[in-house]
């Protein structure tokens, strides 16, 4: 039964990432979303490639068409958490390249990882599907993280619950989630594979349903500036990290002895001397003044 549902659940896929690419077309979120659109156009891509080869019998193909879509779907998803990261922090744009930074460390651990999984793989076990796995399992944890993160800080941040950015984040944190418990549970001999693939595929179509809800409805706007002193303060933070002010800087000495200059009337301004331009030089820079020179001889 598990298995004609699964196959039912499967077919819907393509029909409803159709109807969510034209909802993004409708909407016009395929700017504001490049890279997820991608992703979306890749999974029918793929599902039509996938579909045939699976129904034709030939294991060998479609093991390895199989292996090869994860690799790209899983890069494709990981950066979609990238610019879903991009358009959360879009106001802030010294957090926002923290993000970036941590982003591409975060891919070259990963990347590294799935090496040294794959070199040190049994002898009976195929080294990329253990890289895959492992990526794939790297992924989705980062996928829960991001939806615990916009759960957690979404008010400090403006980003209201029925934004784009967070129903693409709840999808893809919800899929996740489904699937590395089934994963847990298979590890321990809770469920055979069959329930795990079930689960995985009615999590994923769960997934799109959120997403197709998020992209028809309308967003509202980011949240008054009012409410987001926290991460303003760490906007500013960081910005005083990178670019540290000077602390012996001239510039306000001289616009202070500007002002006074001008704020003199043209009764009672005096002319002003070298030697008071140096002691005020002097103070300002908290040095002791220069001795007077000795008279002329």
């Amino acid at each position: 039964m598990n298995a004609k549902v699964q196959v039912v659940l499967w077919l819907s896929h393509p029909a409803l990432e159709l109807l969510l690419a034209a909802a993004m077309l409708w909407r016009k979120l395929h700017r504001t979303f490049p890279i997820f659109f991608a992703y979306i156009i890749f999974q029918l891509a793929n599902f039509a490639v996938l579909f045939p080869i699976q129904r034709s019998g030939n294991y060998d193909l479609y093991f390895y068409t199989f292996w090869i879509g994860e690799v790209v779907s899983l890069g494709i998803g990981f950066y979609v958490i990238h610019e879903i990261f991009l358009d959360v922090f879009r106001p802030y744009h010294t957090l926002r390249d923290l993000g970036t930074v941590l982003f591409k460390w975060a891919t070259l651990v990963m990347f590294f990882v799935a090496l040294v999984v794959a070199a040190a793989s049994p002898a009976g076990q195929s080294p990329i599907v253990q890289a895959v796995t492992t990526v794939q399992r790297c992924v989705r944890v980062i996928q829960c993280g991001l939806i615990l993160f916009l759960l957690v800080f979404s008010k400090y941040l403006g980003v209201s619950w029925r934004q784009q950015s967070f129903g693409i984040a709840l999808g893809f944190g919800g899929f996740a989630s489904i699937e590395l418990a089934a994963n847990a549970l298979n590890s321990g001999g809770q469920i055979n594979n069959s329930t795990v693939g079930f689960l995985d595929t009615a999590a994923y179509c769960c997934a799109i349903l959120v997403w197709l809800g998020y992209a028809i409805l309308k967003a509202p706007s980011r949240e008054a500036a009012t409410n987001l002193l926290m991460s303003q303060r760490w906007e500013q933070s960081l910005g005083d990290l990178q670019r540290p002010a000077a602390a012996d800087s001239l510039i306000p000495m001289f616009e202070g002895m500007v002002d006074r200059a001008f704020s003199r009337t043209e009764s009672d301004r005096q002319p002003v001397s070298a030697k008071e331009l140096l002691s005020e030089l002097s103070s300002a820079r908290k040095i002791p003044n220069p001795p007077e020179l000795p008279p002329s001889k």
